[in-house]
């Protein structure tokens, strides 16, 4: 039985995804199965470190993309949002080129609060990093901007 709110396609998710952080560092939404989301991110100047491996902050930064549109999917997107309020990350094994693919699942999905483990692989499903995002569920009315002035 599928746990999103409604029934999602990949372009919804490809909607999402344009003009921020996520296009900029090319991860893509590859599938939404039953009860998971899965992405994948190049490992390229984008996302690397300065001796050429996968820096660990882009491996996160999959993580609480996949996991933060996986909780998305599964509230009333006209009444709530998900955000991010602990994320943490095991780096298990270094990525020099290609591409990781990240699994989320959901642990827990309560009324206030969702935790996802999201797993990311290399080539051959070598394991690279194992992440678990908590994240708020929030309602519309109480997100607000922030008062970081524009830059120019």
């Amino acid at each position: 039985m599928a746990i999103w709110f409604r029934q999602y396609v990949l372009e919804d998710l490809a909607d999402m995804a344009r003009g921020n952080m996520i296009e900029h560092l090319g991860i893509e939404f590859t599938r939404i199965g039953d009860d998971f989301l899965e992405g994948r991110m190049p490992v390229d100047e984008r996302t690397r470190q300065p001796i050429g491996l996968l820096h660990g902050g882009a491996s996160v930064a999959l993580a609480e993309t996949l996991g933060s549109a996986g909780a998305y999917l599964t509230v009333d997107p006209a009444r709530f949002y998900c955000v991010g309020l602990d994320i943490n990350a095991n780096h298990v094994r270094s990525v020099t080129k290609g591409c990781v693919t990240g699994v989320a699942r959901p642990l827990h999905r309560g009324r206030t609060t969702q935790v996802w483990e999201i797993r990311i692989h290399g080539q051959g499903e070598r394991l690279v990093c194992v992440s678990r995002l908590t994240l708020a569920v929030v309602r519309q009315s109480r997100i607000q901007g922030g008062d970081c002035p524009a830059q120019g």
